[in-house]
């Protein structure tokens, strides 16, 4: 698996259903979740209902798709690609950690880089056993978010990691958004704590890599992304950090571009896939 992956503008792993999911991945939820005639299936955090337009490519007949994100314009944009490519999903918007299902409602439970962002990642998870039929599927397939690698040839670059590391990081304190960053290798234990028996993990290598001096784009979308975070940032001392790392992040671009074609950057993290099943 391979695909763009930027820690100069996240603290997390984001898009990771828009921008990475190909058709290898939707063979991996296919052998996982097992889709089969008569099968009732809920995806957890659905997004804009990329799942849901992946999965409908494999024709599946009589099985019924449920879907619920936290959010009410994701659940439109997601409710109305499923219209426009004629799939039958039924949607709601929901907190993963208090689905409104009664319990052993479904065959199958999955989740796709949902967790990472959830603060009580204990009671998500023994949401999505409480509502899985004892013997069913639930999968999981998180990031591990503490263990990024970064490199870049300049000096500048290592530095623009830092602050971008520190920036993110007390954004997402004064929010109250932090969550547990190692959460991918931390599901099987998980799942074991939730009467889920773990039956696989499967590690996928998520990387990018640039050689030679980056576009202009590549500097201008990582300038209005942090700012976009630096206008909805909850205090000034919060923003001033954000404007000390946009300088920053422009000293890293002026060094690339006089590092010429001998720059590189070159950045990795890594998908944990658990697969268990609900116990008996």
């Amino acid at each position: 698996m391979i695909r763009d992956v930027d820690g100069l503008t996240s603290a997390t792993l984001k898009h990771l259903r828009e921008r990475w999911w190909d058709d290898a991945f939707t063979d991996f939820v296919r052998d996982t979740v097992q889709p089969r005639s008569g099968r009732r299936i809920l995806d957890v955090g659905c997004g804009t209902g990329t799942a849901e337009v992946k999965l409908s490519r494999l024709r599946l007949t009589q099985v019924e798709l449920f879907a619920v994100d936290v959010l009410v314009d994701r659940v439109i944009t997601a409710h109305a690609a499923a219209r426009s490519h004629n799939i039958d999903v039924h949607f709601a918007a929901a907190d993963a950690c208090r689905l409104p299902f009664a319990a052993a409602s479904f065959d199958s439970v999955f989740c796709v880089a949902v967790l990472q962002h959830i603060g009580d990642v204990k009671s998500a998870v023994e949401e999505m056993a409480r509502v899985t039929r004892p013997g069913g599927r639930i999968v999981a397939v998180e990031p591990d978010n503490s263990a990024r690698y970064f490199y870049s040839s300049v000096e500048d670059g290592r530095r623009a990691h830092d602050a971008a590391r520190r920036f993110f990081s007390a954004l997402a304190e004064a929010k109250g958004d932090a969550s547990e960053p190692a959460v991918g290798p931390q599901l099987p234990t998980l799942f074991a704590q939730s009467g889920i028996e773990p039956l696989s993990v499967q590690v996928f290598p998520v990387s990018g890599a640039r050689l030679g001096v980056p576009g202009a784009e590549v500097w201008q979308n990582r300038r209005a992304n942090v700012s976009e975070e630096i206008a909805r940032a909850p205090n000034e001392s919060i923003r001033r950090l954000g404007q000390d790392y946009l300088k920053i992040l422009d000293k890293y671009a002026a060094a690339a571009a006089t590092a010429g074609p001998g720059f590189v950057e070159i950045q990795n993290a890594m998908l944990f896939a658990t697969v268990g099943q609900r116990q008996e």
